[in-house]
């Protein structure tokens, strides 16, 4: 049987002020500052949809379709206000940009596998997970409470990769079946790894767009209505 995630515990992050882009890779992320949206109440449906031409032909006497254009939506969501939140905060800012931000949303990610773990100084860096019981092209990202091996950036997705993996140890790439990261220093405080599901993040620029505060009777919950209109496509790591 397939694993079933739950909406609950899904995380969503804004990031950067961008150039408008149409097609996005996972390098117009890297390095990536993500600051997490707090009060997420109500997620909002995401991923494109295609718009579809069609043409009646004479002899055919039949209307004929065609696909066209991709439309990534507008992400409608809800959340708790917090005026001290940072997320919110930068998501208030963005509202103000005409330019997109970089968004990220880690669906289920609560259930991710998290673990402290050692990574070497060396060429390629090596990291040590105990029973890790990862297959090549698991994302993981990293945090520390210090500063992690200069070559690895906190809160950037890599991948494990098939080359060196191990039981209890695992090699990363910046991409898919890519090349392993060598680091040049030993870094520094405890290193942790999270293992997001494979295929269950989304990463995309968007626009971040204004919405009413929620009303309602005495005993509703006061929420705000806010929505990211996607305007490129939609990568799913």
């Amino acid at each position: 049987m397939a694993g079933l995630y739950a909406i609950g515990g899904s995380k969503i992050y804004i990031g950067s002020r961008k150039t408008a882009k149409g097609t996005v890779t996972l390098a117009d992320f890297t390095g990536e500052s993500w600051t997490e949206i707090g009060g997420w109440v109500n997620a909002g449906a995401i991923g494109d949809t295609q718009e579809v031409g069609s043409q009646a032909l004479i002899n055919e006497r039949r209307v004929r379709k065609f696909k066209t254009t991709l439309d990534g939506g507008t992400m409608e969501s809800q959340f708790v206000p917090m005026a001290l939140d940072p997320g919110q905060i930068k998501f208030k800012e963005a509202i103000a940009d005409c330019q997109p931000y970089s968004f990220r949303i880690e669906w289920g990610s609560d259930c991710a596998p998290q673990s402290t773990v050692t990574i070497s100084n060396a060429s390629p860096a090596v990291v040590t997970w105990t029973g890790h019981g990862f297959v090549a092209g698991q994302p993981v990202v990293f945090s520390t409470t210090g500063s992690l091996p200069t070559g690895l950036t906190a809160g950037t997705v890599y991948y494990v990769i098939s080359a060196g993996l191990t039981a209890n140890e695992f090699q990363v790439s910046a991409t898919a079946g890519g090349a392993a990261i060598d680091t040049s220093s030993a870094g520094s405080g405890t290193h942790t790894a999270d293992a997001p599901p494979p295929g269950m993040s989304d990463l995309f620029f968007g626009l971040a767009l204004p919405g009413a505060r929620q009303g309602g009777d005495a005993t509703a919950v006061h929420l705000r209505n806010w929505s990211v209109a996607v305007d490129s496509n939609i990568l799913e790591v």
